[in-house]
């Protein structure tokens, strides 16, 4: 189907799709706009934030439309995670009991907008389709982040200490984003079917060097991580039975030793070498945040209303630290600062079932893109021990993460009693070749 404006000009309603889904990713990352209107420390004031709400307007519109269209596909994705329905009540729940309910209410708005986005790239895409639509959206926001030292050295470079930031208002943020472009660069090489495999390897240098010039340790770290799950995964398919179960606790043995190795050794190793024993301030401001959790355990304070200038406890943590912390840097305690023990226990089960089920549609069909779905997810979650981006609003990490977890939930194996009656292919391994453009995969 096509869309006309005027004589001669048509667009089909698939172009739509790809371009407001790429407009979208782009608009979320926050490139270029939040870095042209703010003030020369890098801050955002009042006004500047409201102009940069508007941006969120047409991504909401693209959201809905797609929605509206694909109603019928939108329910049966909404069906086939439930625990995740129950994941995205928690931030109107806790307006019950919200430290700042006008704010939850607002930001839990923001977010069921974002996770409506997820649903549509997860419904309008086959997994390798998305895979290059987030390669080439983040490899654009690292390309001209680099050009960008070329136009602009000083509005390029971070103010405090020079390093490379791009066109986003931090040099994490640039990091963030080169991780991604490293990271699906190289599975679309792994894959083998490039269409445009110089431009996939141009957008992997470019990516390393995004990754270098930012000097994020979140950003190595989340990358030197993916690059092991990427071996991990690879390996899934090619064990079987009981070999398979040894080689999934061998690895998660490993991680969880790791894991008790940098909470014991990781400050003093820190401190032997000469670096930053606090993680740029990170580790008095987790002991702060901890203590506040401990505090209102079980309901937390109300969904990303903690940190909110009517919040008195904030403002006891801002005082000991000695400046304005937005969150406490690691996502999993700010799932507890909002919600509690009952909300980390709800997303620990969505992401259980979204590994099991990604794993299995990965093992039962390796060549049709499963890999880079399972990948991200761990990268993201890796980036979160250090960093904020779960259950946030207008965030294109999070709206990718989210689409993953869709993805696989609405592609797993035990629903394909379910498919009969649905357009296109029965089975995961016919589905991204023989797929039809603007078909739903089911």
């Amino acid at each position: 189907m096509t869309v006309s404006t005027r004589p001669g000009f048509r667009c089909s309603w698939r172009a739509i799709e790809w371009w407001g889904a790429a407009l979208s990713l782009f608009l979320q990352t926050g490139a270029i706009f939040p870095l042209l209107m703010s003030e020369a420390d890098g801050a955002l004031s009042d006004v500047a934030k409201s102009r940069l709400r508007l941006l969120t307007l047409p991504v909401y519109a693209y959201t809905i439309v797609m929605l509206v269209r694909h109603r019928h596909q939108f329910a049966i994705a909404l069906r086939r995670n439930l625990h995740l329905l129950l994941l995205l009540a928690m931030p109107l729940v806790s307006i019950l009991w919200s430290v700042a309910p006008s704010t939850s209410l607002r930001r839990a708005i923001g977010l069921i907008f974002t996770v409506l986005l997820a649903y549509v790239l997860a419904i309008r895409f086959s997994p390798r389709q998305l895979l290059l639509l987030v390669m080439l959206t983040s490899g654009v926001c690292v390309v001209a982040s680099l050009l960008a030292i070329g136009v602009s050295p000083r509005l390029a470079r971070m103010p405090t200490d020079g390093t490379l930031r791009g066109i986003f208002l931090h040099k994490n943020s640039l990091g963030w984003y080169a991780s991604v472009t490293v990271i699906t660069a190289s599975i679309v090489l792994l894959d083998g079917e490039a269409d445009y495999p110089r431009t996939t390897v141009a957008l992997l240098l470019a990516g390393l060097a995004g990754l270098a010039g930012s000097t994020s340790m979140t950003a190595i770290l989340a990358t030197t991580t993916a690059f092991f799950a990427i071996w991990v995964y690879s390996m899934l398919p090619r064990l079987g039975g009981l070999t398979r179960v040894a080689f999934v606790l061998l690895v998660l043995e490993f991680g969880t030793v790791l894991l008790v190795a940098l909470s014991a050794y990781l400050v003093p190793f820190l401190e032997a070498i000469g670096k930053d024993a606090t993680l740029t301030g990170r580790v008095p401001l987790w002991a702060l945040v901890d203590e506040q959790i401990s505090q209102n355990l079980m309901t937390g304070f109300g969904y990303q209303a903690f940190w909110t200038e009517a919040n008195s406890r904030a403002w006891t943590i801002w005082s000991n630290i000695g400046w304005m912390a937005p969150h406490s840097h690691n996502g999993f305690r700010e799932i507890l600062l909002s919600f509690g023990l009952g909300g980390l226990a709800i997303f620990a089960l969505v992401m259980l079932r979204a590994f099991r089920a990604g794993a299995a549609l990965h093992c039962g069909s390796p060549s049709e893109g499963w890999l880079w779905t399972n990948v991200v997810m761990v990268m993201v979650l890796v980036m979160n021990l250090t960093e904020s981006m779960l259950l946030v609003q207008n965030d294109g990490m999070f709206t990718v993460f989210m689409a993953a977890i869709i993805m696989c939930s609405l592609h797993t194996p035990a629903y394909r009693s379910n498919q009969a009656g649905l357009a296109g292919p029965q089975h995961p391994a016919q589905r991204v070749r023989s797929e039809a453009p603007g078909q739903f995969i089911a």
